[in-house]
């Protein structure tokens, strides 16, 4: 027999640790065979303790490759020129990619066939066999780092009383059946790579940055940073109506809330560009990578249907108290809005999904409303259409004041008249 290295076929004149690369290049491609006691000029050397060699190299290999690659790796011994040799046939395996238990799923741990050679695998082939093994779910999917921290999360779990130990990371699937951490323990631990990005702008165009900055590490932490961030701008504006003094924030929490949480669950993590705020004089914009999950339009959203991109994300924020129950958030961000004259609004594409929830105390150019206006607003929203005599009923003024007030509202663009005479009335302006 001729002996000749090639994509499938790698030549030892001993055994040596080198080996458990090649083992691990081809399971990770086609398959091939090592001959072991044969030089790589394809002489015969020989081995002379075939058993021992063969024990020697199954233990190595058993115990230096993961996952278990014994059952696709075969030994016999052959004669050549009267000197006994070592076949090791490696199969291809069924759950690649496999890699040095030493070095992890990285490049350095990784390796598959070249030509005759066993190199290094990209990141971008290994996650090519991690979806081909574990499928199209990407936080079921191995995680390529596997040196992972949790000081957030555990810091989150403890504060709302919930365990987080070894029985929690395999039910909530942080890990898998062979104990690696999986792409949703990578989410919440505090080497997460994904970011949010923040910024405030000037008025109500990108032009002027007031303020930005970028949140990282676990998705619990960005989840509360980002939050106390969007906090901060959320500005409170304060009347008095005789001894009594009346607070309104420009934007409902319960909004916020839910905007920032949906974002985050239901981003596609597949792709690495940052989820994006933007918060502007008269309105917050929350941007998010990934469109709609297949079968699921913006109406159904709407209506409160829920099919979750990120269901075991989902699970976990659910057990954290984080979210009630699938299909709310949408629903609740327009129950935060009813009656006033600018609602949420919601835009869908291929690949993002983006709220913008209005400034409920400024209309559109950023003018700011009285907490009487307000009132009407209100009002306005609740019958859908109002007439002066509403208006004296709800404020207890004059038919004068009310008749002025209602022509301010109507110049501000706030409201638009409807009928003339005595069936005039006024309605919201949605314009």
């Amino acid at each position: 027999m001729q002996f000749a290295e090639s994509a499938t076929l790698e030549l030892k004149r001993q055994v040596v640790d080198d080996i458990r690369k090649t083992v691990i290049a081809f399971a990770n491609t086609e398959g091939g065979t090592i001959y072991i006691g044969v030089d790589d000029d394809g002489s015969i050397v020989g081995v002379e303790d075939t058993d021992g060699e063969m024990l020697r190299l199954s233990n190595m290999i058993r115990d230096a490759v993961k996952p278990d690659v014994t059952m696709f790796v075969s030994y016999s011994c052959e004669e050549e020129q009267g000197k006994k040799i070592i076949a090791v046939t490696v199969q291809k395996g069924t759950e690649c990619p496999y890699y040095l238990s030493s070095k992890g799923l990285r490049p350095e741990g990784v390796f598959v066939r070249q030509g005759a050679s066993s190199v290094p695998a990209t990141e971008n082939a290994i996650r090519r066999m991690i979806k081909e093994t574990d499928g199209d779910n990407f936080e079921a999917m191995r995680s390529l780092n596997q040196i992972l921290t949790f000081e957030a999360a555990a810091r989150e779990f403890e504060v709302r009383n919930v365990p987080f130990g070894d029985s929690q990371f395999k039910t909530l699937r942080l890990t898998n059946e062979d104990g690696l951490y999986t792409n949703l323990a990578l989410l919440l631990s505090d080497q997460c790579g994904y970011t949010i990005k923040a910024a405030v702008f000037e008025g109500a165009g990108k032009t002027v940055f007031k303020d930005r900055r970028e949140f990282g590490g676990s998705l619990l932490k960005q989840l509360n940073d980002a939050y106390a961030f969007i906090s901060q701008y959320n500005k409170v504006h304060a009347e008095f109506s005789g001894l009594y003094r009346n607070d309104r924030k420009d934007y409902p929490e319960e909004a916020l809330r839910e905007a920032l949480l949906n974002a985050l669950v239901h981003r596609d993590y597949s792709y690495s560009a940052s989820m994006l705020i933007s918060i502007f004089d008269d309105h917050m914009e929350f941007v998010s990578v990934g469109g709609l999950v297949k079968g699921i339009s913006l109406s159904d959203i709407m209506l409160g249907v829920s099919v979750t991109r990120n269901e075991r994300l989902a699970n976990v924020f659910y057990r954290l108290a984080l979210i009630e129950a699938y299909g709310t958030g949408v629903p609740k961000i327009m129950q935060s809005y009813q009656g006033y004259p600018v609602q949420p609004k919601f835009e869908v594409t291929d690949n993002a999904f983006k709220i913008t929830l209005p400034n409920q105390n400024a209309i559109q150019g950023g003018t700011h409303l009285s907490d009487t206006e307000m009132k009407l607003v209100k009002l306005a929203g609740s019958k859908g259409k109002i007439a002066r005599k509403d208006v004296e009923a709800e404020l207890g003024i004059s038919q004068t004041m009310s008749g002025r007030l209602l022509k301010s509202m109507v110049v501000k663009g706030i409201l638009q008249t409807v009928g003339s005479g005595k069936n005039t009335g006024y309605v919201l302006n949605k314009q």
